[in-house]
Formats: structure tokens, sequence, C-alpha cells
């Protein structure tokens, strides 16, 4: 890390010790497309998480392969940490059918927050 990025973290860090009440932070994902990609994800998830953020998001992609990636993604998020967890659907080229059927699947899994 240079000079440059430890000092805007430092400016970030001492701005925010400075501030009065609760801050609510959320936090979104593109869906890995490596298994590589998939650990790093987890990893930043896992350092993510103490800072207790109001909801996770992952972008629900345009794409069947994305919206596959998506939804396991999220569902690992809830499942494995606990934290609540939001697609961020892109509803591009989605019928309405479609999208009450991705948010049936959703509910059905215990996901009560959408992002769209």
């Amino acid at each position: 890390m240079s000079f440059f990025h430890a000092s805007q973290r430092d400016a970030l860090n001492q701005s925010l010790a400075e501030v009065q009440g609760q801050i609510n932070v959320s936090f979104e994902f593109f869906p890995p497309r490596t298994s590589e990609m998939e650990q790093t994800l987890w990893n930043s998830i896992d350092r993510l998480s103490s800072l207790k953020p109001k909801f996770v998001s992952v972008t629900y992609g345009a794409n069947s392969g994305e919206r596959d990636r998506t939804h396991s993604i999220i569902k690992g998020i809830k499942d494995r940490t606990g934290l609540e967890a939001a697609p961020h659907l892109t509803c591009i080229d989605a019928t309405p059918d479609e999208l009450r059927t991705i948010a049936r699947d959703y509910w059905n899994n215990g996901i009560r927050h959408i992002v769209a």
C-alpha cells in the first residue's frame, strides 16, 4: 500500500472515530467468476463483517450464469455468516413473471430484502 493510500485510510479512520451515534454501512460485491475469486469474496466478507454492515448485496447480472452464482452466494452469506443478504437485481431483459419467480425463490430461501 502506498503512502498516499495509507494516509487516506488514516484520515477516513479518524473521521469515522469522530462521528457520533451509529453508522450504517453496506457492502456490494460482484458474483465471483472463478474459485479463486470466490475465496477472495469470502475472505473479504469475513474481514468486513466486523463492521456490522446493515446488509451485504451481490449484483444479480443479466445473464443466467451470473444469476445462478448470485443466488448461490446470497444463500451462502445468509447461511454461513448470519449477515442480512440482498441480491441486487438487474431487471433488464426480465419479464414481470420472471421477476416474480426470482423474488419468490429468494423468499422461499429466507431472503427478505432485494436491491433493485
